[in-house]
């Protein structure tokens, strides 16, 4: 008997060894970004810049940029050469403009310096290893940064992340600055889209191998890659990080962008996301046409724009959950907030009903008061605190909420420090409303 149990008792903590092992190198390897805090900074800046080049599939994970940064050496060297520089000026440039160094080491300052030097060099008219292409490189990563900032001033009172609207600029701008003729940075020649749909002989001839290869050399049109097997290597890496992210990837960007990552996974976002695929393939034709007129690329200002309108959106079915800005994880992590989210809300219902009042704060000239308890509920919500204030938070009471309740936990994603709000609180506000 006793023979006949001993593998399953060994095969537990085996299993339970794998699943730790595993988790160590899923998700945004949280447990890594702690270790390399404190490290050299020359291992901080290789973590940074990893991260930032994974961030552009919205992946927070080094090891998963490593496999990307493999995926484009494979394609070009040259290339990934590009990449990695553009990532790297452009996260040193954030830590010199004094950027918030929680979003630095995330990768968010670094994801659109990536796709600039990428693309610089894919639209570039010279051959690889064109040594002066560095210098544009060099200057457009450099101010990344200032645009990114510039545009999450603005689009933060919507509660709306930039994407890639940096990098669509730049590389814009670049390209119509210097043109086909420039005698030192020349671009291809990219002359207007008459059709872009194919003929009827040609979709006669279209084969289930094309159809089922065009998913994965889709994914690696990210990079600027061309080939079936980089984009299985990129969605290796998505999957390391995230399998509903690597999932939706196969489906199209824009609907791995809404459903799972701005949105709590549900039936009704998963079908809101495919609605935005649908959409973005006409936006994507109709700006193709556009931009061509003026010899300049799409780039991603098809998704966008999509993605934009449809964050916009509001709705009152509680299943449509869009998620404040600075909770934003990825979809397993979102899974997880919602759950607590309604684990507080059903907790503050119980207590409610229960009849229980809470007990009024009490009068002391040295201790907290209502316009203390504020201040610090402004703190958490800024984000520039992980519940040690140095007060009994327990002590400091709202009418029918506790601060032992709001301050529940610090959550680091994406670069942005957040707390799990409480029900009737709302991210990114500097203060609670404090009804009496």
């Amino acid at each position: 008997m006793d023979n006949r149990n001993q593998p399953s008792h060994e095969e537990g903590p085996a299993r339970s060894f794998l699943l730790r092992a595993f988790g160590l190198f899923s998700g945004d390897m949280r447990m890594c970004g702690e270790w390399v805090k404190r490290q050299p900074v020359v291992i901080q800046l290789l973590d940074w810049v990893f991260r930032g080049v994974a961030q552009v599939m919205f992946v927070n994970n080094p090891l998963s940029g490593l496999l990307i940064t493999a995926s484009v050496f494979l394609q070009n060297p040259w290339w990934a050469l590009n990449g990695l520089l553009g990532t790297l000026v452009s996260t040193v440039s954030a830590i010199i403009l004094g950027q918030n160094r929680e979003a630095v080491s995330a990768g968010l300052y670094g994801y659109n310096g990536t796709l600039v030097g990428i693309l610089m060099a894919v639209f570039s008219a010279k051959e690889s290893w064109y040594w002066w292409l560095l210098l544009p490189n060099v200057f457009m990563s450099m101010v990344c940064p200032v645009v990114t900032k510039a545009l999450s001033s603005v689009a933060s009172k919507w509660d709306l992340p930039v994407f890639t609207l940096p990098f669509n600029i730049l590389v814009c701008l670049h390209m119509a600055a210097t043109g086909a003729n420039h005698p030192y940075f020349p671009q291809i020649d990219i002359k207007p889209n008459d059709h872009l749909h194919p003929h009827n002989d040609s979709i006669k001839s279209l084969k289930i191998s094309q159809l089922l290869l065009s998913v994965p050399v889709g994914v690696s049109q990210v990079y600027g890659c061309d080939s079936p097997w980089k984009g299985g290597l990129i969605l290796l890496a998505l999957l390391l990080s995230s399998p509903t992210i690597c999932f939706h990837a196969m489906l199209g960007s824009a609907a791995g962008m809404l459903s799972g990552v701005f949105y709590v996974l549900t039936w009704q976002t998963h079908l809101l996301a495919l609605i935005c695929a649908l959409f973005c393939a006409y936006v994507t034709s109709a700006i193709s046409k556009l931009m061509s007129v003026f010899a300049l690329p799409a780039c991603t200002w098809p998704f966008c724009l999509s993605t934009l309108i449809f964050l916009l959106i509001s709705s009152e079915i509680p299943a449509i959950c869009r998620l404040p800005l600075s909770v934003v994880s990825y979809p397993e992590e979102n899974r997880r907030y919602q759950r607590q989210l309604k684990a507080s809300e059903k907790a503050q219902h119980s207590q409610q009903s229960g009849g229980q009042e809470e007990a009024p704060l009490e009068e002391n000239p040295n201790g907290p008061n209502v316009h203390l308890c504020a201040f610090i509920c402004a703190i958490c919500l800024s984000g520039r605190c992980n519940t040690a204030h140095g007060f009994s938070l327990a002590r400091i009471t709202h009418k029918r909420q506790s601060h032992s309740q709001t301050c529940v936990g610090a959550v680091v994603q994406r670069g942005r420090s957040s707390v799990i709000h409480p029900p009737k609180s709302h991210a990114g506000n500097t203060y609670f409303s404090n009804k009496t």
